[in-house]
């Protein structure tokens, strides 16, 4: 089989494709045939080493997948083979078969493409999590979303607005304002591209105070950090929640004086940890996902596929903040 591998730390052009044998499932466990792999942040991350989890190489990146049973481990009586399946898994997607502890895998609704499966469980997944637990979201909130227009910002506008919210939509195009505006945000600001100095910053916080409204945002939902943090944080409302989900334009450095004037709250959502900190939740949560997809309300967006020989320019892409909606790998 293929797998498209990282062999030495360095940037998606690093990674080759290479013939390798095939994974045997190990109990509790389960082959499957890889039909599509989305591509999200931490594949940008962990080729570099510098995601939280650091595997051993060679080692193939992709954390979300969706496929075909082709072989069952022992003990595992909930799958056979052909069945459609999606898995969140730390790496390993990018190949032509990968093995899954069945715990980690749903069955794939009826309806939905590999891809959009593929596309939903670490971007929505995520973005459930962040909004339920940790932002405590209720209908009638204001939420501002920086990053609106990628996979999670995506998933986060339909969230949001599923759950009742207000959703304003920060972007840096007014092409992916369009792409946020039809996912059902209600407002969009767009920030600028470049190095902003203090009247710049100053002047994208009061723009993001006139979108939320005079009462600010309850929760900002951050996907996107470096010098954006901090405009957001100001025009968050008082026991607001300033959900901190990415950073690609860098880790911000946030004044906290601000906390306590808005006695507001700076939360991390690591999904990952969570999923495996409350695993029953989390499937709950999954449950939750597929009956919200099944009503209509979410809908990944799959603006692009590549090749799996061409992986590493989807990682490119999504590196390089141009990617909207979700990057897929597909095998066939």
């Amino acid at each position: 089989m293929k797998a498209l591998r990282s062999h030495a730390t360095g940037g998606p052009e690093t990674l080759t494709l290479d013939e390798v044998e095939t994974p045997s499932p190990d109990k509790g466990e389960v082959l499957v045939d890889v039909k599509a792999c989305a591509i999200n942040f931490p594949d940008t991350l962990i080729i570099r080493d510098l995601y939280q989890f650091k595997p051993e190489r060679p080692f193939a990146p992709g954390g979300e997948l969706a496929g075909v049973v082709s072989a069952v481990g022992e003990g595992v009586g909930e799958y056979s083979v052909g069945d459609r399946v999606m898995a969140g898994i730390g790496n390993g997607g990018l190949a032509e078969q990968v093995v899954v502890p069945a715990g980690r895998m749903f069955p794939i609704p009826d309806g939905v493409s590999f891809e959009k499966a593929a596309s939903l469980l670490m971007t929505y997944g995520t973005t459930i999590h962040g909004l339920k637990d940790r932002g405590h979201i209720k209908a009638g909130d204001t939420v501002l979303i920086l990053g609106a227009a990628g996979g999670v910002g995506l998933s986060a506008v339909e969230l949001a607005k599923a759950f009742g919210a207000r959703v304003v939509a920060a972007v840096s195009t007014e092409e992916k304002g369009e792409v946020a505006r039809k996912a059902g945000a209600d407002d969009v600001v767009i920030y600028p591209k470049g190095e902003m100095d203090k009247a710049a910053s100053k002047e994208l916080a009061n723009a993001f105070k006139a979108a939320c409204g005079p009462q600010g945002a309850n929760i900002v939902y951050d996907i996107v950090g470096g010098q954006y943090s901090e405009p957001a944080l100001r025009s968050i409302a008082w026991e607001g929640k300033f959900l901190v989900v990415g950073f690609p334009a860098g880790i911000a450095k946030m004044p906290l004086n601000l906390t306590l004037l808005k006695s507001c709250d700076i939360c991390g959502v690591f999904w990952g940890a969570f999923t495996a900190r409350e695993p029953v939740k989390f499937k709950a949560q999954v449950e939750e996902l597929f009956d919200l997809m099944k009503a209509g309300k979410i809908d990944p967006l799959v603006s692009e596929t590549f090749p799996l020989e061409r992986g590493g320019d989807a990682i490119a892409k999504l590196e390089s903040r141009q990617a909207v909606g979700k990057l897929v790998v597909t095998m066939d």
